[in-house]
């Protein structure tokens, strides 16, 4: 053994001088050749001790060597390249690890852009393609334990992973495409398939194998991010490769199991992400997450109550995963009893982002699914409980997606953990978000399903209602009416919706009120206020389509017509006693649409029956009909419009907008017998700051814009940290509103301290609130006093 190494030692001294002193390519030449015997290739190999010495104790010295004399003039030594394929040879050939390590640390000390520099990374880019970086991985499956074995393990898991940060930041914009994160991870990925398939053919041989460095690679790319290009290679292969062996299966559980607890997340999220359903990452992962703390933390913990970026196919996985082993199928009946906790706590509805309650009631509902009844009937008093308080939280609340969260998943979960029991139903309106909840916990055909359902049994009352909509009574005796006795029909109209038994009659006086206030306005002004507390007080006497609707628009065109004086009546009805939550709203919504209605431009100047011009009465009503027909008969070839644009008008709202605006802002803070918007009552007033925003916004361009402004501000400063959501947002909103309508003059003569306080506040909102549309609103404020800084704050000459 000694003379075998004297010998190769002898052999390598002599090359090495060679190549450092010699100039002649043909000396060069015939000194490295003897040398390729060491790497096991040829016709005449040498002994497996010589070649062991040679890797061991010689290879990256001579390797190294080979470095130090690349120049162009040198590889020039050798026609056709030859001199630089025979030296590209040793590090696609010799021990792969060793090639690797040499390759990354000439690059990293090659001094600036150099041709040295390009041949090395061309190089590389070569090793890699020839599948290399495979050989680099096993060897470390196969290698015994050594000392230094950790610490070359360490050394070339970090340059495997960071290899494109390293040479991008080597190669500037001299990078290749091979050393692109997007292009390199998906090559890792391939390189570790080769390895894992060279695992199992050894052990099917009988050889020992680990697989723990692999899944450090594995870890560490998922950590940097790069779970998609790894993850997407691996796990369509291993899904098909683990369907009908168990060795494959063994072998994928080992590789999860060595992932560093650090790295476990990454893996486990690309994972499910990648998988195709439960049983693929079923067969992946084993029970890990029975063995593994940190995974079983991460499954059961992480990912249903902290994360909720993840889209609903990845909570399926998650939880059928879980559900597919009986082992595994505890954790599912706890993980729903801390579900339904979390999803029925207060503080959590009050305090969590929207998304992430969706997310908490979709795990809520993808367990029931997965759960049997003898495993919900165990724990049933305890799950009832935390549903019914949730219940009670989400009702309350203020903000319509949370109430129709707590409606859908008190309905399923009250059937699913106690079917003996009434059912509870809930009226909702239906849109994505509950349908995709429904169709998680009820996974039906298409006509069996809840929503389904109902749709086809209203159909009949539907057509039933459409028919007697139909009816001549309906058109031809309300407005048939002639001109000359709209105003008597309006008297018709108010009698029939207060003393008539006749349903019809009682329907079409209801269809008819808007268009009879807007035909006849004065005789509507003359009993504004009475037509308006008979429709604030309106209850439907039968089941009209839009009922709710038709009596909006009716208090919305007597408020248009007589503004001062039925705003004077909602404002102060708004704070009455006996009134309940819905009128209150219903006050609040009828005043923003009329302002709304007021405000808009070219009102005035239409032709319609409650317009008069300046001079003189309106146009008779025929005149303008035969006119219009005339218009739209009339075909014409002159070029270019002949229509003139709307004249330039008044704001109608601003001579009314403190009667809409200042009764409602007074006594916000007055608790009342029934009534306490800064008790119980949230909804109305975060529907209260809402229409104040909205009034104050259609105040644009109105004398009263500045001192509006200061009263919104002060109402907005009271309330600036209430505890509910939706209250806030309309504070936001309301702040907003002021910066856009009021001039920027008045801002900085009014108004300035106060904007300089709020912008404190709207700092602290964008960094630190808990809604994201509370954040989104804030930003948009900070936003527009960004805009009117030079204004408010003009910076001093220089």
């Amino acid at each position: 053994m000694d003379a075998a190494r004297s010998a190769v030692r002898r052999t390598v001294r002599g090359a090495v001088h060679t190549l450092s002193t010699s100039d002649d390519g043909g000396l060069i030449g015939s000194a490295l050749a003897p040398l390729k015997r060491y790497l096991g290739g040829g016709e005449n190999p040498a002994l497996p001790g010589e070649q062991q010495e040679f890797a061991r104790v010689h290879f990256s010295g001579l390797l190294r060597c080979l470095v130090s004399r690349l120049s162009p003039d040198w590889l020039e030594l050798l026609p056709d390249g030859q001199l630089e394929e025979l030296c590209a040879s040793f590090f696609l050939q010799g021990p792969a690890n060793q090639a690797f390590l040499v390759l990354t640390e000439s690059i990293e000390g090659a001094a600036g852009p150099s041709f040295r520099l390009m041949k090395m990374a061309q190089l590389l880019a070569r090793f890699l393609s020839a599948g290399r970086m495979a050989a680099v991985m096993e060897a470390q499956c196969r290698q015994p334990t050594e000392p230094a074995f950790p610490l070359l393990q360490e050394t070339l898991l970090t340059e495997v992973v960071s290899l494109p940060d390293r040479l991008g930041n080597r190669l500037q914009r001299e990078n290749l495409a091979v050393f692109l994160p997007q292009n390199y991870f998906p090559l890792l990925g391939e390189a570790v398939m080769r390895v894992l398939h060279a695992v199992v053919d050894s052990l099917r041989g009988g050889a020992d194998c680990s697989v723990a460095f692999v899944s450090q690679v594995l870890g560490k790319a998922c950590v940097r991010g790069r779970q998609k290009e790894m993850l997407g290679v691996l796990v369509p292969q291993l899904t098909v490769l683990t369907q009908g062996s168990c060795l494959w299966q063994r072998v994928c559980w080992r590789l999860m199991e060595c992932v560093p607890d650090r790295a476990m997340e990454a893996v486990l999220m690309g994972l499910m992400e990648a998988a195709s359903g439960p049983a693929a990452l079923s067969r992946l992962l084993g029970n890990l997450v029975m063995k593994n703390r940190k995974a079983q933390f991460v499954m059961t913990r992480k990912l249903l109550f902290l994360q909720y970026s993840y889209t609903t196919p990845v909570l399926q996985i998650l939880l059928g995963y879980l559900a597919m082993d009986s082992q595994r199928r505890p954790l599912l009946t706890q993980a729903l009893k801390e579900l339904l906790e979390t999803w029925g706590a207060s503080s959590a509805i009050r305090h969590t982002p929207l998304p992430q309650q969706c997310h908490v009631s979709k795990a809520v509902l993808i367990c029931l699914a997965y759960l049997g009844e003898a495993e919900l009937q165990d724990s049933r008093d305890e799950l009832l409980s935390s549903l019914m308080a949730g219940v009670k939280s989400r009702l309350d609340s203020s903000l319509p997606a949370v109430r129709r969260l707590g409606m859908i998943v008190a309905e399923v979960a009250s059937a699913r953990i106690h079917p003996d029991g009434p059912p509870l139903k809930f009226q909702y309106e239906e849109d994505e978000l509950s349908r995709e909840l429904l169709a998680l916990a009820a996974p039906l055909p298409a006509a069996d399903s809840p929503s389904e359902a109902g749709v086809h049994l209203c159909f009949p009352k539907a057509r039933l209602l459409l028919q007697l909509l139909q009816r001549p009574l309906t058109k031809r005796w309300w407005m048939a009416v002639s001109p000359r006795l709209r105003g008597r029909a309006l008297a018709l109209s108010w009698t029939a919706l207060t003393v008539s038994e006749d349903g019809e009659r009682w329907e079409a006086a209801l269809r008819a009120l808007e268009g009879l206030v807007f035909r006849s306005p004065a005789a509507a002004r003359e009993v504004s206020v009475e037509l308006a507390k008979v429709l604030l007080h309106l209850e439907e006497k039968k089941s009209v389509a839009g009922f709710e609707g038709l009596r909006q628009r009716a208090l919305v065109a007597v408020t248009v017509t007589d503004p001062a004086q039925v705003a004077e009546y909602l404002t102060s009805q708004f704070y009455a006693l006996n009134y309940s939550l819905r009128q209150r709203m219903d006050i609040l919504d009828v005043l923003t649409l009329a302002a709304q209605e007021l405000s808009r431009p070219g009102r005035l100047g239409r032709a319609s029956p409650c317009s008069t011009g300046p001079g003189g009465p309106a146009a008779p009503a025929w005149r303008v009909v035969v006119e219009e027909r005339i218009r739209s008969k009339t075909r014409r070839f002159a070029q270019g419009s002949t229509r003139q644009g709307p004249a330039a008008s008044p704001n109608e709202f601003n001579s009314v907008a403190g009667c809409f605006f200042f009764p409602l802002v007074r006594h916000f803070d007055r608790p009342l017998v029934t009534f306490d918007l800064l008790g119980d009552d949230q909804l109305v007033l975060g529907r209260l700051a809402h229409t104040l925003g909205a009034l104050m916004y259609l105040a644009v361009n109105t004398t009263v814009a500045a001192p509006m402004g200061r009263a919104l501000l002060d109402f907005v400063w009271a309330l600036r940290f209430h505890g509910d959501a939706y209250v806030r947002r309309g504070l936001l909103c309301a702040v907003s509103s002021v910066l856009l309508s009021v001039p920027p003059e008045r801002l900085l003569g009014d108004l300035l301290g106060e904007l300089l306080e709020a912008r404190c506040w709207l700092a602290g909102v964008a960094e630190q609130e808990p809604d994201e549309d509370c954040r989104m609103l804030a930003m948009r404020a900070l936003l527009l006093l960004e805009k009117l800084k030079d204004k408010l704050l003009p910076c001093p000459e220089p």
